[in-house]
């Protein structure tokens, strides 16, 4: 799997498409103009990058340009996940759930969806 960064604005422009592919210009900058205010020009600027790094692909319409992802979200997520990971916690899980439990960040809901995802694990490893 090819390793691509995408900043926070991208990745608000890649939630949109794998959401609902493909969208125009102008749709993706009325999906994101109430949260974050971007123009039209700040939305071609991205794409532009965007289409550099590999991260989308466009087709000519019929009017615009139909944007599409050209990277899977599932494996672009993981990707991510592994790098935070890796930068901040060393690649410890232990220590980001260590972390989340002794600042009580984790809601009785959140400590039963861990204990179902621990029992799935342990159940795939026997």
């Amino acid at each position: 799997m090819k390793r691509i960064n995408l900043s926070d604005g991208e990745w608000n422009i890649m939630n949109v498409l794998w959401a609902d592919a493909p969208k125009t210009i102008t749709q993706l900058t009325s999906a994101l103009k109430e949260s974050t205010g971007w123009s039209k020009h700040t939305i071609i600027t991205m794409l532009g990058r965007m289409e550099s790094k590999g991260a989308v692909r466009y087709d000519e319409g019929i009017r615009a340009k139909q944007y599409y992802p050209a990277v899977d979200q599932t494996e672009t997520v993981l990707g991510e996940t592994e790098s935070f990971l890796d930068k901040v916690y060393s690649g410890s899980l232990g220590l980001l759930v260590n972390t989340l439990v002794e600042k009580n960040n984790l809601s009785k809901q959140e400590i039963d969806e861990l204990y179902d995802i621990l029992k799935r694990a342990e159940e795939e490893l026997k």
